[in-house]
């Protein structure tokens, strides 16, 4: 099998869900290395004492580019974390030769089973992405963008470094969190990958981006331990929108999505029990820490 490589960014705010995600990533691809953009000390230190096996960490000078600082002059927090997803993964490619494939993560995602199905799929394809699924009554929101930045692949060859570089630029030149000239964020430009890039794959394992807008589609199941989406095993759950309250409540998600029905319990049991673990061992490190 081999070492996979991945990439994610967060700050302080996202800690928990960082730590959270990282903590299975690496016990669900056995070997990887993550690299973390943290966007703030904090963020880096706490997650440099944790010393999670495989993850290291970054920090923002180190990708800060004149364009990219031009760019930061103009974006808010959300529009500039959009427009670093793609600039730390160009610059990790070109900082790190071993890297033959590099996989982007969301740092609110959790998994749950081994990664490797989905690798299996995208075989010898040069870009990987998927897409949103959503809902027949959320079908409008396709508007916003075909595929999420949520798990996206990209190889070290003549179609995926020519895509991962133009997506740096556009995001460097445009990213904001409005519609626009068929642009949105750092995520309506992969509505275009499919037809400019032969080599690109729509991954299409159902346990792969269960979400918020999607989990009304699927029958969702429990078999010996086992969480599995449509008989697929549940690999991984985007989620979106999730919060943790004082007193040790959780919101899930909001009621644009539960209208289609109830989250799953038994998912997000799950992460509220990943998320509580995380707090503990920050709060190990930094007995006030409240962040996120």
């Amino acid at each position: 099998m081999l070492a996979r490589h991945y990439c994610t960014l967060f700050d302080r705010n996202y800690l928990i869900k960082g730590v959270t995600m990282l903590r299975s990533i690496v016990k669900h691809s056995p070997g990887a290395t993550v690299w973390v953009l943290c966007l703030d000390d904090q963020a880096r230190g706490l997650l440099d004492q944790l010393a999670i096996p495989g993850v290291r960490t970054t920090a923002l000078a180190e990708v800060e580019t004149p364009d990219v600082l031009i760019a930061k002059k103009t974006r808010s927090i959300a529009e500039y974390c959009w427009t670093l997803s793609s600039v730390l993964m160009w610059h990790m490619i070109q900082t790190q030769p071993e890297i033959d494939l590099l996989t982007y993560l969301d740092a609110d995602l959790l998994f749950f089973s081994p990664v490797e199905p989905l690798f299996d799929e995208m075989g010898s394809a040069s870009i990987a992405a998927i897409e949103h699924r959503y809902t027949s009554r959320l079908t409008h929101l396709e508007i916003y963008g075909r595929f999420n930045v949520q798990w996206v692949s990209f190889r070290r060859d003549a179609q995926g470094l020519d895509c991962l570089h133009t997506w740096r630029d556009q995001c460097i030149e445009w990213c904001f969190a409005e519609l626009a000239d068929g642009k949105l964020g750092d995520q309506k430009y992969l509505d275009a990958w499919p037809i400019r890039y032969a080599a690109f794959h729509n991954l299409a394992h159902l346990g792969a981006g269960l979400a918020p807008w999607n989990y009304p589609n699927y029958r969702i199941t429990q078999r010996d331990g086992e969480l599995f989406v449509n008989d697929y095993p549940l690999i991984f759950h985007h989620f979106h929108q999730f919060q943790m309250l004082d007193g040790g409540a959780y919101d899930y998600c909001s009621s644009n999505y539960t209208q289609d029905g109830p989250p799953p319990e038994a998912v997000y049991a799950r992460y509220c029990q990943a998320t509580a673990a995380s707090l503990a061992e920050l709060r190990h490190l930094d007995p006030g820490f409240s962040y996120g």
